[in-house]
């Protein structure tokens, strides 16, 4: 089992390795992760998401249950949006044409915004999942969790999993993610660090209610795979847990 350093150092050291790396979280001329085709294409999609609204009244995006995350839940239609007109093709990123991203819409009631979710991250966390319900099957549900990342989470021991940690990479800085486990035992991905660099990039202080992932989704084309809520605590971010999944 892995010793984990203090969360507050963790922190710092790696927000002072970053800075040394980049300057800065996002580049000015691009997103981490994506290049212009990329970005080509979320625009030219939220132009034809806009059009489609203005028409219809209505957002073109697949029905979803009201238990399914924010960041996975309204997914483009992109079929519709083609047998009416508002799209000549499907992208090529898109994960409908075999590319690398889901194409979702978020703020559906306020403002409207295209945004990626990267598939090769979710699949990752989701085989990571897989092992973590057959492991609490089968020891009585408790987790095979190492040591705590947040109150209510806790970093998983992939030696009880007989796994090796996978390479999940953040698809905002592409470092790897340390991937944690709540009581209930689902699996996220831990975008503190992350989330840290958003806060400082971004200069203004967050209310006590904000959902810190929001200033990650601002910046950037991506949404955070696979992620839990995050507060500001003691001048840092931390992860809470969602009381409408306990």
């Amino acid at each position: 089992m892995n010793v984990k350093i203090a969360r507050p150092a963790v922190l710092a050291a790696c927000l002072s390795f970053l800075l040394l790396l980049s300057g800065c979280l996002y580049p000015e001329e691009q997103t981490p992760g994506q290049g212009a085709s990329v970005r080509g294409a979320v625009g030219t999609v939220q132009d034809a998401v806009n059009r489609y609204k203005e028409a219809t009244g209505l957002l073109p995006i697949q029905n979803a249950d009201a238990s399914v995350p924010v960041y996975e839940k309204f997914k483009i239609d992109f079929a519709k949006m083609k047998r009416m007109g508002y799209v000549e093709s499907i992208p090529k990123h898109a994960f409908e044409s075999g590319g690398k991203y889901v194409f979702l819409i978020i703020d559906e009631e306020t403002n409207p915004r295209v945004k990626l979710l990267d598939v090769t991250v979710y699949q990752e966390i989701a085989n990571v999942q897989k092992k973590v319900d057959e492991y609490r099957s089968g020891h009585g549900g408790e987790n095979p969790a190492a040591g705590e990342a947040y109150p209510g989470f806790r970093y998983l021991d992939f030696g009880k999993l007989g796994m090796k940690q996978p390479d999940v990479l953040s698809m905002y800085t592409r470092r790897p993610l340390e991937l944690m486990v709540d009581e209930a035992g689902r699996v996220y991905a831990d975008y503190g660090i992350d989330v840290a660099e958003a806060l400082k990039k971004g200069g203004s202080t967050p209310a006590a209610d904000e959902d810190l992932r929001e200033r990650l989704v601002d910046a950037s084309d991506f949404v955070p795979v696979k992620s839990p809520v995050y507060r500001l605590a003691n001048g840092s971010p931390q992860a809470v847990p969602d009381p409408s999944r306990s």
